[in-house]
Parts: C-alpha cells; sequence; structure tokens
C-alpha cells in the first residue's frame, strides 16, 4: 500500500504534515509506505528538526504550491509541478494507491474530477461526513455534505447506494438502514425533491430504505446508519456540529461524546463514487488531524471500497 500525501496542504504545512505522517508510520506495516508530494528542502528540513529519519518515507519533489486562496480550476492547470497537481498525477497513473491533503478543497475537488474521475454509471461523487451516535461508539454516515448543494432525486438515489456500501465496507454494518433527511418522518412530508426521492427510494432493490429521518434523529442509530441529503444541508449540519464543539470547548465543558466531534479524530472526508481513494482534510489540521487522514485514506485502500462500488454499478 503507497499512501499519496501532500506535504505542503494546510495551514501549518510542511511541519504538521511531516509530523502527522511520522505518527502515521507507527500503526504501518511492513511494505506499506507514504509518499509526500512538496518542497523536498523544506520536508527534509522538517524531518531534522523531529530528528527523524526521512529515508523511511518516498518524497517526490515539487516546485510550486496551490495556495489556500487560489482559483482551484485555474491554479490546478496552471501550476502543473504543484505539489496537489503531481500528486492527482501520480494517483492517476496508479504509482500510488490513494491521495490525502488538508490543502486548497476546491483544487482536490478539480483534480479528482478531471484526472481520478467518477465511476461510471455515477452521476455525481459525494463527500461524507462522520455523525457520532449518543450513547454509542458507532457514527452515522452523513452525505453529501459539500459537493452538491442542489440534487436531483436520482443522484439522492445514488448517494443511498453508496452511503450504504461504505457503512458495509468501512463501518462493518452487514445491511446498513438508509434514512433520507426530512422534515418529518411521514412519507408525505417535505419538499418536491425530498417526496420525489422518497418514491424512487422505497421499496427499491439496491439498499435497505429506512425512510425519512428528522434533525432530531441524527445522533441516534435508531432508525438509520446512513443519511441521504444534499450538500447544501449536509454542510450546514457539519459546520454547526462544529460551531456547537467549539462552543463547549470555550465554555470548557468536557464530555467524551462531544469529544467526538473534533475533526482531529478522523482528519478528513472522503470523496465517495470516484475511481481512486481521495480524502480532504481540514485546511486547519494539526498533526494529529493528518496522521488520522492518512490512516483513514489506508482504511479506504484496504476495504477495496472504490472496485466494490464499480461492481455495484456495472
Amino acid at each position: 500500500m503507497r499512501i499519496g500525501v501532500d506535504a505542503m496542504g494546510g495551514d501549518f504545512a510542511p511541519e504538521a504534515v511531516v509530523k502527522g505522517a511520522l505518527l502515521a508510520k507507527k500503526e504501518f506495516l511492513a511494505g506499506e509506505q507514504i509518499v509526500l508530494f512538496g518542497n523536498k528542502d523544506q520536508i527534509v528540513e522538517q524531518f531534522a528538526k523531529q530528528n527523524a529519519n526521512v529515508n523511511d518515507f518516498e518524497i517526490v519533489h515539487c516546485t510550486e504550491v496551490i495556495g489556500m486562496g487560489d482559483h482551484p480550476a485555474k491554479t490546478f492547470s496552471k501550476k502543473q509541478d504543484s505539489s496537489i497537481t503531481v500528486g492527482f498525477k501520480w494517483l492517476a497513473q496508479n504509482k500510488i494507491d490513494g491521495f490525502a491533503s488538508a490543502g486548497n478543497t476546491g483544487a482536490m475537488l478539480v483534480g479528482t474530477m478531471h484526472m481520478v474521475k467518477s465511476i461510471s454509471g455515477i452521476i455525481r461523487p459525494a463527500i461524507a461526513g462522520y455523525i457520532p451516535v449518543l450513547n454509542d461508539d458507532k457514527f452515522n454516515l452523513l452525505l453529501d455534505v459539500g459537493i452538491n448543494p442542489d440534487c436531483r432525486p436520482d443522484v439522492l438515489y445514488q448517494y443511498g447506494i453508496l452511503g450504504s456500501l461504505y457503512a458495509k465496507f468501512v463501518f462493518n454494518i452487514e445491511n446498513p438502514r438508509v434514512g433520507l433527511l426530512n422534515i418529518g418522518e411521514e412519507e408525505e412530508k417535505g419538499n418536491l425533491v425530498t417526496k420525489s426521492t422518497f418514491e424512487l427510494m422505497k421499496d427499491n432493490n439496491d439498499f435497505n430504505f429506512a425512510g425519512n429521518v428528522e434533525g432530531n434523529m441524527l445522533f441516534s442509530n435508531d432508525k438509520a446508519d446512513v443519511i441521504v441529503c444534499d450538500g447544501f444541508v449536509g454542510n450546514v449540519i457539519l459546520k454547526e456540529a462544529e460551531a456547537f464543539y467549539h462552543i463547549l470547548k470555550k465554555r470548557k465543558i468536557t464530555d467524551p461524546f462531544f469529544e467526538r466531534f473534533n475533526f482531529e479524530n478522523y482528519g478528513g472526508t472522503p470523496i465517495i463514487g470516484v475511481n481512486a481513494p481521495v480524502i480532504i482534510g481540514h485546511g486547519v489540521s494539526n498533526d494529529k488531524a493528518i496522521m488520522n487522514m492518512i490512516l483513514q485514506t489506508g482504511t479506504v485502500i484496504s476495504t477495496n471500497l472504490c472496485n466494490r462500488i464499480k461492481e455495484a454499478f456495472s
């Protein structure tokens, strides 16, 4: 297994990336390797500061960086030797098995769609988020959380398939229950999109549909393991959950459940429905977040999720 990591991505790169890679390396098995993309001199300097052996990693020297404020599409095509662009080139050429970055999210999406591309048959890929479940160590999977603010019913239907496959092979849930986020549990509730989506999902043979799920059910797995919504609603939910976590921290309120809302524990969100594993990390990622972003990339690779999705849509 070879995991590619953008060493220049994130507000605290390359220091945080190198530290996170060193932490992740401790969890790796023999034969597993991290490939760092970025300015070699700066990367080597960080290894020296950590008194770590740089030869335990492969470094691919890149002369350019796509900044957080850069225009994603224009910069991705213009900066051909950036750490993100080169990383995607290697992923497209199968030189690495997955690619992760805490850098420019837009550039990561552009690289995914232009170089890795959607799996044949999938209308639009999705970004998934983890929602902690109360009184349990498990999570609900929420998708989409940002790629597609507007979704047609057939796109939401496919999200049900994608989320079910992810929950089955990554969360190890044998028959995941898929719920449709709505303003009421009744079949007739919702707007035109959710009503039409419900009709598509009802009595389908592709996943275990659990019906409509209300917002107050997000943090319980009493009804669903996967919750489907458009990217606008999903992103609002994700950002609101982050905000409540930061409010609790500022008020010095500690609780094991709410600590599970800390993004550092997961490191990033996977893009589901594309031909190779791509994980997008948070721009403010520290070493712990980078470590978990890398480890999550390894999990998606090891479960062979992309190929399982290809088989489902073949």
